[in-house]
């Protein structure tokens, strides 16, 4: 298992950077101080983009329970 682990992460790293990437960003330099910004108003989810998030917060967690793991393997 610890000899599998490493490919394991760098799979998971590569499909989290992805998913990252190919979020859409709601909140413009405004909206991070508070104000409305150019988007105009709360984004809602939906379909694959609904979908992409909830994957992208698996494959982080996946991730840290991978990196925990080599870290309890390595001793």
């Amino acid at each position: 298992m610890a000899q599998i682990l490493p490919y394991i992460q760098i799979v998971l790293s590569i499909l989290l950077i992805a998913g990252i990437l190919l979020q859409r960003s709601e909140a413009s330099l405004g909206a991070s101080f508070g104000g409305d910004g150019a988007s105009g108003g709360h984004f809602v989810r939906r379909g694959f983009e609904k979908w992409l998030f909830n994957s992208t917060i698996i494959i982080a967690i996946l991730f840290c329970a991978s990196a925990f793991a080599s870290l309890l393997l390595s001793n």
